[in-house]
C-alpha cells in the first residue's frame, strides 16, 4: 500500500502549479493596475503569500523530487521557488538532506527553527522575513564573492561550490536590475513584484513552519516525538502543499504531497493524533515555548493511540520535562 502512495503524477503537480502561477499572475496584474491606490492592498496580500509562502512548499516538494514524475519539471519549479525565497538551490538541497537525516539533532540539523531557550522576538520578526531574509541576502553576497559560510562547508560537497557561486551571481544581477528599474521609474512597484514579497508574504510559511517541530523533542530518532501533524483549512493546505501532514512526510519522505492525506489515514493507528487546527496547535505550543524561557528542557510528548508501537527507550529521559 505504501508503495502505491509513492507513485508520482505530473498531472496533479501541473494542476497545482498552474493554479499557483495563474493566481500569482492574476493577483499581481490587478495589484499593478490599481497601484498606487489602497485598493491594490488586498491583491498584494494575495500575491505576497503566493510568492513568499507558497513558494516554500513548492521549493520543498520539488527539492525532494516528489511533486512531478518528470525530473526536469521538479527542477524548473525548484529553481523558481528557490529564487523567490532567496535560498541558494544548491546549498539548501544539501541542507534539507541533512535535516531529514538528523531531524532536530542539535549541532547536526541546520534547519532548526529556534534553539532553546527560544528567541521569541526573532520568531515574531521572521513573520515578516525581517531576520532570515537579511541573513539570506548576506549569504547571497558571500556566495557571489566566491566564499561559503563555515556551517555550509560542513555539509556541501566541494564539487558543488562552483554552482553555488554562479547562482548567487545570476541572482544578484536580477535583483540589481530590479532596483535599477525601480530607481528609473521612481517607484517601488518593481520591488513589490520581485524581492519585497519575500518580506511581506512570509508570514504564512513561517507560521506553518513553526508547527513542524518546535516544542517537541530534540536529539531523538523517533519522528513521532519530534514532528507533528496539524489539520488545516483547504486554503492553507494548498499554500502549504499538504505539508501539514508533516509527521507522515518525515516517516515516508518519498510519498508525494498529494498522497499524504491517504498516508495519514493509513498509519493513524500508530502515530499521535494530529492537532485539529492551526489555532489548536499554537494554543498547545505557545505555553511550552514560554516555559522553555525558564526551563529549556520543557517539551511536549504526544500521546500515542492505544495499541500503537511504543516509543523507543529514549522517551524515558524526556518524561520528567514533559509539559
Amino acid at each position: 500500500m505504501i508503495r502505491d502512495l509513492m507513485k508520482k503524477s505530473d498531472a496533479l503537480a501541473l494542476r497545482d502549479t498552474a493554479i499557483w502561477i495563474g493566481a500569482m499572475i492574476l493577483s499581481a496584474g490587478i495589484a499593478i493596475a490599481l497601484w498606487p491606490s489602497w485598493w491594490s492592498a488586498p491583491f498584494w496580500f494575495i500575491y505576497g503569500v503566493l510568492y513568499g509562502s507558497a513558494s516554500d512548499s513548492r521549493w520543498h516538494e520539488c527539492g525532494h523530487k516528489t511533486a512531478f514524475q518528470t525530473p526536469w519539471m521538479n527542477e524548473v519549479v525548484y529553481q523558481i521557488a528557490s529564487f523567490m525565497l532567496m535560498r541558494n538551490p544548491v546549498i539548501w538541497r544539501a541542507s534539507h538532506v541533512r535535516h531529514h537525516t538528523d531531524t532536530v539533532i542539535v549541532g547536526r540539523d541546520p534547519e532548526i527553527v529556534a534553539m532553546r531557550p527560544p528567541d521569541l522576538v526573532r520568531v515574531a520578526l521572521n513573520l515578516f522575513g525581517i531576520v532570515d531574509t537579511f541573513v539570506l541576502i548576506k549569504r547571497m553576497f558571500l556566495h557571489a564573492s566566491g566564499r561559503l559560510h563555515p556551517d555550509e562547508a560542513a555539509y556541501l560537497r566541494d564539487t558543488a561550490q562552483a554552482r553555488v557561486f554562479l547562482v548567487a551571481r545570476i541572482w544578484l544581477l536580477i535583483y540589481a536590475g530590479t532596483v535599477v528599474l525601480a530607481l528609473w521609474l521612481g517607484s517601488i512597484l518593481p520591488l513589490m513584484v520581485i524581492g519585497l514579497p519575500r518580506f511581506y508574504g512570509a508570514w504564512h510559511h513561517v507560521m506553518t513552519g513553526l508547527l513542524q517541530h518546535l516544542g517537541l523533542a530534540e536529539n531523538v530518532t523517533d519522528h513521532r516525538l519530534n514532528t507533528r501533524t496539524v489539520l488545516m483549512n483547504p486554503v492553507s493546505r494548498f499554500i502549504y502543499l499538504n505539508m501539514n501532514y508533516h509527521l507522515e512526510h518525515h516517516m515516508f519522505t518519498m510519498v508525494p504531497y498529494y498522497h499524504l492525506p491517504k498516508l495519514h489515514e493509513l498509519i493513524k493507528h500508530d502515530v499521535p493524533a494530529p492537532d485539529q487546527s492551526i489555532f489548536a496547535a499554537f494554543r498547545r505550543l505557545i505555553p511550552v515555548l514560554v516555559k522553555q524561557l525558564r526551563q529549556a528542557e520543557a517539551v511536549i510528548i504526544p500521546d500515542l493511540p492505544e495499541g500503537a508501537t511504543p516509543y523507543r527507550e529514549e522517551v524515558k529521559k524526556l518524561r520528567r520535562f514533559a509539559a
